[in-house]
């Protein structure tokens, strides 16, 4: 990574200021009228950075957004509730600051034994965060003594709890989790076991553009689902009906399937209905798609198809889901490769699930413990297969 992690660092006596990613889904509880936290995937994989401070008798300080709170406090958006959750993870009791930066706070982080915890609150109450404010990264810095960043699901944004801030510190190293994260993607990248198999979905074309590109160097097959696979098919002069395109994109479409001889694979037949909201008029079809019709999801013969390209492959990448899953009618094809990526792990391959939609879906079919990797970023991760660099990673101290 070349770059310094946590084992880089004595934290004996040190004030560690760590970014990590806490922007969990929340819901109103009708019992407490309070927000409670609904996944705790993304609380759960910062522990192994905390503790790890915490039992070097190192303070914990730590800086998450929550939401888009549009720069100013927003009840909906306060990190409280996740402070309470992670206290019981932690087993400890965890402080809360509702104030984030300031001589309030500084004095707590000053007074606090080491071994100790706080959670500061939404980075993103203040405008300055998005805007990577320097004057507001110096006040963050004021908190601790070296900085660690462990939000992997930020790590494409250059914001000032993440990039701005870690300029102040000589010493601003990865956690374990942003770690992780980069030694298992960099790993299928860089040194894949063949056959190596990437299957992506979702809407646009226009998102996935500089990921298929990348990716038709080091992988042997592309899956295509999702909506964006009838932007393939419209430029190959299938009938897609009323299946959602992107014209301006038709282009881009027909230069990445010359380039990709054959890597690029559609699917041949799709579920399809007339109205989105009336799933009862859903249908399956083979080849083209009449007027009238969309296409909602991947058919049967597509989801045979894919599912022997995943169980044949040592190594595959999947982002993005293949229909319309959040609607039951709609989710057969994203389940379907959530089975298939499942069991392919379990014969020996390495498999990595990133994006929001994706890794919702292989949690629906509670199938997320069985595969190798479940990333915590959506667009990080897009970055990253991009071939692109990573402000967050970027802006740590270099390994000597």
């Amino acid at each position: 990574m070349g770059k310094l992690t946590l084992k880089d660092l004595d934290l004996q006596g040190k004030c560690a200021l760590v970014r990590v990613d806490f922007n969990v889904p929340l819901q109103l509880s009708e019992k407490t009228n309070c927000y409670e936290v609904v996944d705790d995937t993304r609380i759960r994989a910062a522990l192994p950075t905390i503790r790890t401070i915490t039992e070097a008798g190192g303070k914990a300080v730590l800086l998450s957004h929550l939401g888009r709170p549009k720069g100013q406090p927003d009840p909906q958006y306060s990190l409280a509730p996740v402070a309470d959750y992670l206290s019981g993870l932690l087993g400890t009791n965890l402080r809360f600051s509702s104030e984030t930066i300031g001589s309030v706070v500084q004095k707590t982080v000053r007074t606090m034994p080491g071994g100790s915890v706080i959670l500061l609150e939404n980075t993103r109450y203040f405008p300055e965060e998005t805007k990577n404010d320097p004057d507001f990264a110096a006040e963050l810095a004021k908190l601790g003594d070296i900085f660690v960043n462990d939000a992997f699901g930020t790590a494409h944004r250059a914001h000032a709890s993440n990039v701005g801030v870690a300029n102040h510190f000589s010493l601003a190293a990865a956690g374990h989790l942003l770690e992780n994260e980069l030694g298992q993607l960099g790993n299928a990248l860089q040194s894949p076991t063949p056959p190596t198999v990437a299957l992506l979905g979702g809407a646009k074309v226009s998102d996935k553009i500089g990921v298929i590109t990348n990716l038709l160097e080091i992988v042997d097959h592309i899956l295509i689902g999702g909506a964006m696979a009838y932007t393939f098919l419209k430029t190959k002069g299938i009938p897609i009906g009323n299946s959602l395109v992107e014209e301006d994109r038709l282009g881009d479409a027909q230069e990445m399937l010359d380039k990709a001889q054959g890597k690029i694979l559609l699917p041949g037949d799709h579920i399809v209905s007339t109205d989105l909201n009336v799933p009862n008029t859903s249908k399956t079809v083979s080849g083209s798609i009449e007027n009238g019709f969309m296409g909602l999801d991947i058919g049967q013969e597509t989801v045979e198809m894919y599912t022997q390209k995943i169980m044949d492959a040592n190594t595959c990448i999947w982002n993005g889901p293949m229909g319309v899953f959040e609607i039951p009618e709609f989710a057969s094809g994203t389940r379907a490769m959530a089975q298939a990526m499942a069991s392919t792990t379990r014969k020996g391959a390495v498999t990595i699930i990133g994006g929001g939609d994706s890794v919702a879906a292989i949690k629906q079919s509670n199938l997320h413990t069985e595969v190798t990797h479940v990333s915590t970023g959506g667009g990080a991760m897009l970055q990253f297969l991009e071939g692109k660099s990573l402000p967050g990673l970027d802006a740590l101290t270099d390994h000597p």
